[in-house]
C-alpha cells in the first residue's frame, strides 16, 4: 500500500513540474501583437535587466531606436561596462534589426557590434515581449535553449521613456509580464546616474 503512494506521488510531481516546465518554453511566449516600429522608436532608458552569461552591460543603459532610410530599425546604445575585472568605461554599441517572419514584427533578430575593438560583436532574437510605446518596453532574448525548450542563457530588459521610473500601474504590468516570461524575481535594477 506504501510504494503505491509513493509512485502515485511521483507521478504527480513529475506531472506537475512538466507542466511547469511547459509555460517556459520560449517559443510559446507571446509577442506585441502588431508591434510598430515607428512608435518604437526614440530613447529609451534600462530600469531593469536580467543579464546572460558573459559580458553585458552593467549600468546608465540606453538606446536610441531610429528607422533607416530602408525602413529598418536601427539602435545605437550607450552603458557603463566592466573590463578585466577593474577597467570601468562608456560603451557604445550600435544593432540592425531583421524581422524574419513579417506576421510577427515583435520578434526581431539584432545584428550588434560594439564600437571599440574590446567589446563583442554578434546576434540574438530580440523580441518585445509588450510595449505601450509611450511609457514602457519589456524585450526578451534567449541565446541558447535547453532540451526541453526553456531558455538555458538569455537576457531581458524593462526600459522606460522616462529614466526615473515607472508608474504603479505599469510597474504591475511589468511584473505579469516577467512571470509570463519565467523571470520574475530574477530582474536587478539598472542605476541611470547620467555617467554615460
Amino acid at each position: 500500500m506504501g510504494s503505491c503512494k509513493l509512485t502515485l506521488l511521483v507521478v504527480l510531481l513529475s506531472c506537475i513540474e512538466r507542466s511547469l516546465s511547459a509555460s517556459c518554453v520560449v517559443d510559446s511566449f507571446n509577442v506585441k501583437q502588431d508591434f510598430d516600429r515607428v512608435r518604437y522608436s526614440g530613447k529609451w532608458y534600462a530600469l531593469q535587466k536580467k543579464d546572460p552569461e558573459g559580458l553585458f552591460l552593467q549600468d546608465n543603459i540606453s538606446a536610441e531606436y531610429t528607422i533607416d532610410d530602408d525602413g529598418s530599425l536601427m539602435a545605437s546604445s550607450k552603458g557603463r561596462v566592466t573590463l578585466f575585472g577593474f577597467w570601468v568605461v562608456c560603451a557604445d554599441m550600435s544593432a540592425q534589426y531583421t524581422i524574419p517572419d513579417p506576421t510577427t514584427p515583435g520578434k526581431m533578430f539584432m545584428n550588434y557590434q560594439g564600437l571599440a575593438s574590446y567589446l563583442s560583436s554578434g546576434g540574438d532574437n530580440y523580441w518585445v515581449i509588450d510595449t505601450d510605446y509611450d511609457n514602457y518596453a519589456i524585450t526578451y532574448a534567449c541565446r541558447t535553449l535547453k532540451d526541453d525548450g526553456s531558455c538555458d542563457d538569455g537576457y531581458a530588459i524593462i526600459f522606460s521613456r522616462n529614466p526615473r521610473g515607472l508608474p504603479p500601474a505599469i510597474q504591475r504590468i511589468v511584473r505579469q509580464k516577467q512571470e509570463e516570461i519565467c523571470l520574475a524575481g530574477q530582474f536587478q535594477p539598472v542605476l541611470q546616474s547620467g555617467a554615460c
